[in-house]
């Protein structure tokens, strides 16, 4: 049995669109007429092979439907009427959809882990490494638990993040806006009066008056050269050694580097955790790992220490000959390995790096936002001072 998208027109002659289970189209057909519908078009969910299919779903729809399958299974379910049961509440269309064709997969005789991989861009490698790790185990239900956490540990980071930066980029977007309008609308309204004077105006007033004519003249060009800058960086960055190069940049920079390096080793050492409580063998649960870091040089030392560890080395002493990783989580790295806990001394690290992050971020955004309310006002206080100081020199200037 397969599941097939369909549209279909009710009696009223309005456009109807779900999903279906069948074993051919005709058999969809023959369920349109019976709820009094009229069929345009019926496809099925899953795409040939060489066509990959790119549905895709939030991170928040991804972690729900985990814990939901993981509840299910525990309590004894069978994984297709678990599939089946999370489709039938599932609102959405396309994760109705998805789940579905997942389950048709299953039902055609696949494993779970060649269902999920039809949907590349809804689950990612290590999801699907994960999960066929527990179809090996015979313990499914307790690794979809731990990709449930990971899933949602994931989503509540970025969202905590996404909510922590929302306010200073509102508060930079407002006060960058603010002061455009005083320099190009308000001071020029303000310093006409200026301007018919023959004395010579104080530097300050001059140098306000040329930046307004300036905004006012070429504003406009100013911001599709700012635009025209964003957009050929983000060009340029598409191609690897660019990004590359900017990734080493990061790097070195004070702040940014520690929220670089920190956000994709907690990615690393929370991934590789979760991989090998599972049981994915420490060289594949590597190179899957690689795979979900962002920095492309952090990205190759991984994937350098990977060769090494295929080649009989530590874990400890591959990841140390790069010099990317923070000492502690190499010495937790260390202590795992030595007493068989590899699993949970990354997790440790994992968790260490999180909070470290966490903190980062707080202290970063803490500083930024009076700071900015200082720049702010030191901005209107010499606009202010600027069309003050004529003024407190007005009968010298009539004179």
């Amino acid at each position: 049995m397969s599941a097939f998208e369909y549209i279909a027109l009710d009696k009223k002659g309005r456009t109807q669109k779900g999903v279906l289970e069948g074993d051919t189209p005709r058999q969809i057909r023959q369920q349109l007429r019976e709820q009094s519908l009229t069929p345009l078009s019926i496809n099925p969910v899953i795409q040939p092979a060489n066509q990959p299919r790119r549905t895709s779903i939030s991170a928040t729809d991804l972690a729900i439907i985990t814990r939901q399958l993981a509840t299910l299974i525990r309590s004894g379910l069978a994984l297709e009427e678990a599939l089946r049961a999370i489709s039938e509440q599932a609102e959405k269309p396309r994760l109705k959809s998805l789940l579905l064709a997942v389950r048709s997969r299953i039902l055609e005789g696949h494993s779970f882990e060649h269902g999920l991989s039809d949907f590349p861009n809804v689950f990612p490698p290590v999801y699907c490494a994960t999960v066929a790790a527990g179809e090996k185990s015979g313990h499914l239900d307790l690794v979809l638990e731990r990709l449930a956490d990971y899933t949602e540990n994931r989503q509540y980071l970025q969202h905590k993040t996404l909510l922590a930066l929302f306010y200073p980029a509102l508060l930079t977007t407002v006060a960058i806006l603010v002061v455009v309008g005083l320099l190009a609308y308000v001071v020029p309204q303000v310093v006409q009066v200026f301007t018919h004077i023959n004395q010579e105006l104080p530097w300050l007033t001059r140098t306000l008056i040329a930046l307004s004519d300036f905004l006012q003249n070429w504003g406009i060009w100013l911001l599709f050269l700012l635009m025209g800058i964003i957009g050929g960086l983000r060009y340029i960055l598409q191609f690897d050694k660019p990004l590359e190069t900017f990734h080493r940049i990061l790097l070195q920079l004070p702040l940014i580097s520690r929220l670089e390096r920190g956000a994709n080793i907690a990615r690393f050492t929370r991934t590789l955790s979760i991989l090998t409580e599972s049981g994915v063998p420490m060289v594949e649960a590597l190179h899957i790992t690689a795979q979900v870091i962002s920095n492309i040089p952090i990205r190759h030392a991984v994937e350098e220490a990977t060769q090494k560890v295929r080649e009989g080395s530590s874990l400890y002493v591959a990841l140390t000959q790069s010099g990317l990783f923070p000492p502690m989580t190499l010495h937790l790295i260390a202590s795992g390995e030595a007493g068989g806990k590899l699993e949970n001394m990354l997790e440790r690290a994992a968790i260490m790096q999180e909070r470290e992050l966490e903190t980062l971020i707080a202290v970063m955004l803490g500083l930024f936002e009076p700071l900015l309310i200082l720049l702010m006002g030191g901005i209107v206080l010499t606009i202010v001072l600027a069309i003050l100081m004529p003024i407190f020199e007005l009968n010298q200037l009539v004179r």
